[in-house]
């Protein structure tokens, strides 16, 4: 996809920080990760269903 280096990550959590302050960032990280699990588990799961499709 796109790379982003430690300039970049520190300038996106600053502006993060200056947008939701400090008591939003943890939940605002909790649901990015939960987002970024599921995502990953419905790539997994589609991912299988072709295979056991292919077999078929």
């Amino acid at each position: 996809m796109f790379k982003l280096g430690g300039a970049e990550l520190l300038l996106i959590l600053g502006l993060a920080l200056l947008i939701f302050g400090p008591s939003k960032l943890p939940q605002i990280g909790r649901s990015i990760g939960k987002g970024i699990r599921e995502m990953k588990q419905a790539t997994k799961d589609i991912s299988n269903s072709l295979e056991e499709e292919e077999e078929a």
